[in-house]
């Protein structure tokens, strides 16, 4: 039996917009309004507005929860402030990643943890047995928030245009409760772009009120609506992995150059901890393959799956692949055997349908905001 997408709170507005729909994890969302290089660029160089309601939000409330998110994630939650958020991930007891998260903490004894929208349920139903034993609980509340973000250099000024929140105090990954245009949000300072840039939690039924105030706000400075495609090339530009790509239950956090992660000195036991003290291990003494940056020579674009060779061998794999409006160049992340890992490296190639492209090594990110 198929079972249709679900539609966010915006769905009536996207397509009044013209905005061209795609199935993304089971949700109906906007690939592109127009151009999707001038969503990009309007990113890069001006702003724009991204409906993610489908991410997923899953509340964690009572005296033990940062006990209970300490034990399930392998970050050390413990040592996040109030109004301040945490880039983490869950595994799998052998180290797998199941997901990679952002965990805010709203309260003493409230965190919200956002996961993957292909991953949400995943991510809820492990929370929800590894709280076993803890004195807390765990909510899904994935029905009560439509996320907005609002992402590029005149981001700030727009927000700021539609809010009294004190935005100059709110620091990179924090978030605080405010009002938006007359709707009660928790404003993050958070993003998927390598830009400055809000992520806006609100109430479903706040959705639309919020996008058109963000909207009209933001028109003299050249906010414009974005979908999914360009926010894909955007955090591609950023070195920014994604779930499915870079990251998957067959890697590690170490296996994916994000062992720093991994939080081995907090108390206790954690799950997936002796498996990634061993992947840890490995990766100081035999390194697997490393993810790494091509840059295309030629114009022919590398996808997922593809095979990256060296004097004809095959010595990896790309994850994600695209042309890079930023740089003018097709682009791609790899994973890649470590001898052949190292920045400016010669002599690699993309298999691309037959085809041997030559692609240049770097390192990650392609690109790198000015602060």
């Amino acid at each position: 039996m198929s079972t249709a997408p679900r539609l966010t709170a915006l769905d009536a507005l996207h397509r009044s917009l013209g905005a061209t729909m795609t199935d993304f994890a089971g949700w109906d969302m906007p690939l592109r309004y127009a151009s999707e290089r001038d969503e990009h660029i309007a990113v890069r160089t001006r702003a724009g507005l991204f409906d993610l309601s489908h991410m997923g939000e899953i509340t964690v409330t009572g005296p033990a929860a940062v006990d209970l998110l300490n034990f399930a994630l392998v970050g050390n939650i413990g040592t996040v402030s109030v109004g301040r958020a945490r880039y983490t991930m869950i595994c799998a007891e052998d180290g797998g990643i199941l997901d990679d998260l952002i965990v805010y903490r709203l309260a003493d004894t409230e965190y919200m943890v956002v996961a993957n929208a292909g991953n949400a349920q995943i991510v809820l139903d492990a929370l929800t047995a590894r709280a076993e034993g803890f004195d807390a609980e765990v909510r899904d509340d994935r029905d009560a928030y439509a996320l907005l973000a609002v992402q590029g250099p005149e981001s700030p000024a727009i927000l700021a245009a539609v809010t009294d929140a004190d935005l100059d105090g709110l620091k990179y990954y924090a978030g605080l409760p405010g009002t938006v245009a007359g709707v009660p949000a928790l404003i993050a300072r958070t993003g998927y772009t390598g830009e400055d840039g809000f992520e806006l939690f609100v109430a479903p039924g706040h959705a639309e009120q919020l996008w058109r105030a963000l909207t009209e706000a933001g028109a003299s400075r050249g906010l414009i609506p974005c979908g999914l495609s360009c926010r894909d090339t955007l955090r591609l530009e950023a070195g920014m992995p994604l779930y499915g790509h870079e990251l998957t239950t067959g890697l590690t956090p170490f296996d994916a150059g994000l062992g720093r992660v991994v939080k081995f000195e907090k108390e206790g036991d954690f799950v997936g901890r002796k498996a990634l003290e061993a992947a840890a291990e490995r990766a100081e003494t035999a390194p697997p393959r490393k993810l790494v940056g091509l840059v295309a020579e030629g114009r022919r674009v590398p996808r997922a799956g593809f095979p990256v060779l060296a004097a004809g061998q095959v010595v990896g794999e790309v994850t994600s692949g695209a042309p890079s409006p930023t740089l003018g160049k097709p682009i791609a992340m790899a994973y890649v055997d470590a001898a052949h890992a190292t920045p400016g490296t010669e002599g690699v190639a993309v298999d691309i349908r037959g085809g041997h492209e030559p692609y240049e090594v770097v390192a990650l990110p392609f690109y790198k905001r000015k602060k």
